[in-house]
């Protein structure tokens, strides 16, 4: 799963704290869509951060990424 965020955003920074408050980090890799995120966040058609991609679909804004973080297994 990947977590497409940007650093100074506050959305981003909530589920960013969630995923490691969740315990589940080594589930999640952080990309930065200003940086090593961004080709790939746009080939999902990405407008939104935060966002997850869960590998079929891309969940965009903070209320749908946290829903989708609630279901990962701890």
């Amino acid at each position: 799963m990947i977590l497409y965020h940007r650093i100074d955003d506050p959305d981003s920074a909530d589920v960013r704290r969630r995923v490691v408050d969740l315990g589940i980090k080594r589930r999640v890799d952080f990309r930065n869509v200003d940086t090593d995120g961004a080709e790939a966040f746009a080939a999902h058609g990405g407008r939104r951060v935060p966002a997850v991609w869960d590998g079929a679909r891309l969940h965009e804004g903070k209320s749908a990424v946290l829903a989708v973080l609630e279901t990962l297994p701890r």
